[in-house]
């Protein structure tokens, strides 16, 4: 793997590059830009895809095996958990897809196990992805596809030579699939422009092809990217353009909601958009960001009362370990041991320096500072340019006395209020 910095006075002057800052400070959103996607009606959505779950289900009969129908039921099921966010669709579409691979004979079940594995992604169960698509990819498959979704599993558990290898097998300048996945590469390799302009081409072709579903995806993406690199004008009218593709668009509304809350510290309206979603749409993670900006209100009891609603969503076992990462992070304060153990299930599903650095971040509120600081310097430092890597890394040179290096990490972190949020930008000026 290519490191993305070879030093810390070097990831100072990458960051510096990839303009963490807002590129636009004269920019602001309008509330008439957004407020008529707020009309949009997601039981419509919701509503459509259950009656398509129905159809297909009535088509099935209580006895029938009907391998064809089986696919399409799957795929309303999934559409459920798009619209609601309730999490046993997607334990539904697991099964049905299940199902489909034991009676559909040996030369159509890659395309099942296909879908079974985009439904473990969903699920973060990465390895079991793997494991399954590995199985497919060896006997009779669509090796192209089944190398498409491999890559992307091997990127998310930090295999990356082998990630690596796929993406060199699959290269095509001119072919969607190629294209955003070696923007997610040009991304995990911190060359945050490289991976806006492959999105940018992505988004070309999906265009081209009229077709909704690639246009919604790429632009959503972009959007993200775009916010990271500061170019939070971009940013928006990618969401915005999302919404007008899909006026019911939970995410982009989301990212909407960040701009206007990190950018702009407008609680008010950023709570709009945010309690809009949560009445059809209850995710855990939307009672993260209410928690947050009512800390940085300071309204400190406001904040634990969301909180605790998040973990009363997120502790679902259907849920399994889709929200590790989020519980480490709210657990560190109140229950470092917990927060341990989960990092340390964390580090052992995904091996990447994501992991690693939420590892360090309950190492350290569990008093292993030491520990902490060797999980820094041999799986984070060097292999990641995230501000919250950053953060964490500052934090934990703090706890062992190693004052220069908290200076070049603070320098380098000044500029990414938008990314971190106003919350926990706190932390980087308390460094």
């Amino acid at each position: 793997m290519k490191n993305v910095f070879a030093s810390m006075c070097l990831s100072v002057l990458l960051l510096g590059c990839n303009g963490q800052g807002d590129k636009d400070v004269t920019f602001t959103t309008n509330p008439k830009d957004y407020t008529s996607f707020l009309q949009a009606d997601p039981i419509k959505s919701y509503a459509a895809a259950l009656e398509e779950k129905e159809f297909w289900s009535k088509r099935l009969g209580s006895d029938s095996t009907g391998v064809g129908d089986l696919g399409p039921l799957a795929g309303a099921y999934s559409k459920l958990f798009e619209t609601s966010g309730a999490i046993q669709h997607l334990k539904d579409a697991e099964q049905v897809y299940k199902k489909a691979i034991t009676v559909a004979a040996i030369k159509i079940q890659d395309g099942y196990k296909r879908a079974l594995a985009k439904n473990y992604i969903t699920q973060h169960r990465f390895k079991d992805a793997i494991t399954l698509l590995e199985e497919s990819y060896a006997g009779i498959s669509n090796k192209h596809a089944t190398e498409l979704l491999l890559f992307d599993c091997y990127l998310e558990v930090g295999a990356y030579s082998k990630a690596l290898q796929l993406l060199k097998k699959i290269e095509n300048i001119n072919q969607f699939d190629y294209l955003i996945r070696i923007s997610k590469w040009s991304d995990h390799q911190g060359d945050l422009s490289a991976a806006i302009g492959y999105m940018e081409k992505a988004l070309t072709i999906a265009n081209s092809r009229k077709n909704l579903a690639l246009q919604i995806w790429t632009n959503t993406n972009i959007a993200d990217y775009y916010g990271h690199q500061g170019d939070i004008k971009a940013s928006y009218n990618h969401y915005l353009k999302t919404l007008a593709l899909q006026p019911d668009h939970a995410y982009a509304k989301k990212g909407i909601a960040w701009i206007l809350y990190s950018k702009e510290h407008n609680i008010t309206q950023a709570s709009v958009l945010i309690d809009h979603l949560l009445a059809n749409h209850n995710l855990p993670d939307y009672y993260l960001l209410k928690a947050e900006m009512a800390s940085y209100q300071g309204d400190s009891v406001l904040s634990e009362e969301y909180m605790q609603q998040f973990f009363t969503l997120a502790n679902n076992p259907l849920y399994g370990d889709m929200y590790n990462t989020h519980k480490i992070r709210a657990l560190v304060k109140t229950d470092p041991y917990k927060a341990l153990q989960l990092a340390q299930k964390e580090v052992d599903n995904r091996t990447t320096p994501q992991s690693y650095q939420l590892l360090a971040l309950a190492q350290l509120a569990s008093n292993q500072k030491q520990e902490a600081l060797a999980t820094i310097t041999n799986f984070v430092v060097g292999k990641t340019s995230e501000p919250m890597a950053l953060l964490y890394s500052a934090q934990v040179y703090k706890a062992n006395g190693m004052l220069d290096k908290v200076t070049a990490l603070k320098t380098a972190l000044l500029p990414a209020s938008y990314e971190l949020g106003p919350e926990i930008y706190k932390q980087v000026i308390a460094l």
